[in-house]
Parts: C-alpha cells; sequence; structure tokens
C-alpha cells in the first residue's frame, strides 16, 4: 500500500442514487465499500434542501406505481411506510389557455385540433402500449413516428412544441424510442377509472439517499460527502484505485456512476483515444431549476407543460398540488424548469437574474400573480440532467464493464430503450454491484468464493 493511502475492495464514485444503490447491494453482501460525493451532500438530482425545517427536492420528482425497483428497495431500507400514491391533474398551455389531456373525455375537449385530428391523437397513444419491439424504432426521429401515426397538425400543435422545450435545437434528432417510451410509462399508471396516479417518498427523494447512506455505514461502508475523484488509477490494464484531494484509495473494483463526459475525464490517458471519445459522443442538455415558495397557489395543476415557444419554461410544477407539504408554514413549492445547453445565457444567469427574467413569464401564463406572493426562491442547476436519445442509439452507449478490469460504468446515459429515472439508477446500481462481486469473488449470498 503507497504511503497515505486507503485501502478498500470496491470505490463507489458518485452519491447519486445510482451510486447509493450500488453501495447498499456491495455492503448487504458483506464487500468493503467506500462512496465518494463531491458535493457537501448525498443525492445528486434527487438531492433535497430544507424550507422552514421542511425538507424539499432540488429537482422535481415523482414515482410511477410500476417502479418495482424503488418500491422494493423502500421496502428493504424501511422508508415503504414513507411512500405516498395520489392522482394527479396534468394540463398543457396552448394559446393562452389550459387544457387537461389525461383522458378519452379531456382529448374529446381539445378544442386546437379538429375532431379527426383528436381521434387520431387518441389512437396513437393507445397504440404505443402495443408496440412490442423498440428496436423497431430506432431508426425513426420522435417528429418522423409522430407525424406518421397521428398526422402533421396533431404534431405541430401538441408534441412539437413540447419536443422543442425540452431539446431546443436538438429536437429534431430526439429518438422515437425515448418519445414512445414516455408514452408507455406514463399510460401505464392510471387507476381503474383511468386517472394517473403517481407516487412520492414522504419526506422527499433525499429522504431515500440519506437513509442509503445510514444503511451503508450500518453495514461497515464508509459514505464521504465533499471528497471528490481526481483520477483513476489504472496498471496494466487493471484499475487500482481512485485519486482524490485527500489521498490515494486503493480498491480493486471502481464503479462510477457520473455522466460519462465526467467519466471520461477520470479516465483520459488510461484508455484508447477511441474509447475516450465514445463516452463523449453522448450528447447532454443541463436544466436550471428555480423553486419558488409562494403564499398561494398558482393552480390547481400538479404538472403544466408548456407550448408556447415564447415562454422560457419546459414545464411548471407545483409540487404542493401533488402532495402538501405540512411543515413549510403553508409554502407553495413550485418548480420552474427550463432544459438547455450549458452556455446558454439563461443557464448562466445568477439566481436573481433568474428570478427577475421569470416573474414577467409566470404573469403571462397566471394573470392573477403579484411578486408579493414570493416568499423566498433557490436556483439548482445540473449540467447533465438529460442525454439526448438519437437514433441508433444502442449502437453509442458503452456497456457496462470498461475496458478496464475491475471498472464498471452504471449512468442514467445506459438504462435504454428507459429513460432517466429514480426506478432505473436503482435498478442500474444494483447490477453493477452485483456484476462486481462475481468480479472479486463474493457469491449473490455474501460468502467469499
Amino acid at each position: 500500500m503507497v504511503a497515505g493511502s486507503k485501502k478498500t475492495d470496491v470505490v463507489v464514485i458518485g452519491g447519486g442514487l445510482t451510486g447509493l444503490s450500488a453501495a447498499y447491494e456491495l455492503a448487504r453482501l458483506g464487500v468493503a465499500v467506500t462512496v465518494l460525493e463531491k458535493d457537501d451532500e448525498m443525492g445528486g438530482m434527487a438531492g433535497s434542501f430544507r424550507i422552514n425545517g421542511c425538507r424539499v427536492d432540488k429537482f422535481y420528482h415523482h414515482f410511477f406505481n410500476s417502479d418495482e425497483h424503488l418500491i422494493r428497495l423502500a421496502g428493504e431500507i424501511g422508508l415503504v411506510s414513507q411512500l405516498r400514491y395520489a392522482p394527479t391533474k396534468t394540463s398543457i398551455y396552448i394559446d393562452r389557455s389550459f387544457y387537461r389531456l389525461s383522458s378519452p373525455l379531456d382529448l374529446l375537449r381539445f378544442k386546437p385540433l379538429s375532431l379527426a385530428d383528436r381521434f387520431r391523437l387518441g389512437m396513437m397513444v393507445l397504440g404505443a402500449r402495443r408496440v412490442a419491439d423498440w428496436r423497431l424504432l430506432e431508426s425513426q426521429t420522435a417528429e418522423e413516428w409522430l407525424v406518421s401515426r397521428c398526422g402533421r397538425r396533431a404534431y405541430s400543435v401538441v408534441w412539437e412544441p413540447l419536443l422543442r422545450a425540452k431539446f431546443g435545437s436538438l429536437a429534431n434528432e430526439v429518438s422515437a424510442v425515448w418519445f414512445w417510451n414516455k408514452l408507455v410509462l406514463r399510460g401505464g399508471s392510471r387507476d381503474t377509472s383511468g386517472r394517473e396516479v403517481l407516487g412520492y417518498i414522504s419526506g422527499s427523494f433525499g429522504a431515500m439517499a440519506e437513509a442509503l447512506a445510514d444503511k451503508i455505514r450500518a453495514l461497515s461502508g464508509e459514505v464521504k460527502v465533499g471528497v471528490p475523484a481526481r483520477s483513476l488509477i489504472v496498471e496494466n490494464g487493471y484499475v487500482r484505485g481512485v485519486r482524490t484531494p485527500a489521498g490515494t484509495i486503493e480498491a480493486a473494483v471502481v464503479i462510477a456512476t457520473p455522466a460519462l463526459p465526467i467519466i471520461a475525464d477520470l479516465l483520459d490517458g488510461s484508455v484508447t483515444r477511441e474509447y475516450i471519445d465514445g463516452l463523449r459522443r453522448i450528447k447532454y442538455l443541463a436544466n436550471v431549476c428555480l423553486v419558488l415558495e409562494l403564499t398561494k397557489a398558482l393552480s390547481d395543476i400538479y404538472w403544466l407543460n408548456i407550448n408556447d415557444p415564447d415562454l422560457p419554461f419546459t414545464g411548471i410544477v407545483e409540487h404542493t398540488n401533488f402532495m402538501p407539504l405540512e411543515s413549510c408554514a403553508g409554502r407553495h413549492i413550485v418548480y420552474l424548469s427550463k432544459y438547455l445547453e450549458q452556455d446558454s445565457d439563461i443557464y448562466n444567469m445568477s439566481g436573481e437574474e433568474l428570478l427577475e427574467f421569470s416573474i414577467p413569464n409566470i404573469r403571462r401564463i397566471f394573470a392573477g400573480f403579484e411578486r408579493s406572493q414570493i416568499r423566498g426562491f433557490h436556483v439548482w442547476r445540473e449540467p447533465y440532467a438529460q442525454p439526448l436519445i438519437e437514433r441508433h442509439y444502442s449502437k453509442l452507449i458503452c456497456p457496462m464493464e470498461a475496458p478496464v478490469k475491475g471498472l464498471y460504468i452504471a449512468t442514467m446515459a445506459q438504462v435504454y430503450p428507459q429513460d432517466r429515472g429514480v426506478n432505473y439508477a436503482i435498478e442500474q446500481g444494483r447490477q453493477a454491484a452485483r456484476t462486481a462481486t462475481k468480479y472479486i469473488g463474493y457469491s449473490e449470498t455474501g460468502a467469499k468464493k
């Protein structure tokens, strides 16, 4: 061992839910594990902050009743009693009007489309659930697939503004697989009356990150915050550990969970240029999220999609119309979200600038909104929020096992054909852990082979 270094079986880079799930699975099997998180708290995009002592998500979250990996893990770590479910109200903002599109009756009332276009739109959504093999869609863009299914008018009115609001200039590159998956996932989270029912973790998704960290420590694992990985130690094609500002940690296995461009930086010089270029080939969108504390609700809508290209928001999510936060002193919590590129002017605004920019745009949607309703605001940024799922994406993503022996890569860019989400973060992390245990000679019962 190098002087001043520490030693463990596995180092997990990243304290989001992928990394924490991997470390929990390893610790549960008796593997010595250390988690490195560069920020001062765990959770990544599932992290939280406090308002009047109430824990609030930095970025809006919910889960679906089909999210089996999340629900199972919540049971294992003692959070099952904190899972809450509620019907939600989702609407779309078009031509200065609000429309619901959650049920067949809502679709019949949707005036921006003719009756024939409404019928085609409804049939397209139903038909998406009958697609048996997503590979059949890989060669098509979302635009090509949607136009072929519901027609140009329905695409232009409903889907194109949503794609452009989220992906901007990259909207034409989005794969049909990505859009198909969104339709199937939301369609599968309905009750017997057809209402969409979503789930939430009481105390925020940050409560799950904290519970996982506590479990890892209780199982003799280490969780280090404020300790970034600087580079990987690679010798003769094998990973040997991680360099950090606090020293070196020697390990036989490293599981890396940050975004692929960050992993490329950690590996640069240790693998071929072709492999590094492949990691950097995946495009990402950033996200900036303005969280408002208001004295009154903007509306009774939980999730409002913005189909107005002149408005700077992808969506407005009023969390307290979905799950009330009892200890937030009556504050209404609203998220104003925007996906964009990292060099965007909006992404690089200061918090005060973003607030001032947003207030007149909120008034354009909610005429009765007054600045005096704001009791506080918070701004959160994530540079690698959304991988861009392009055509033939399956040929672009890297496998979990890296060309360096003992290195495993588990990120949200690899859950394809699914899209990023807490459920798939948990599944990805635990899968990486099980693969790593076989490499270092542990059985799935935790016994050393």
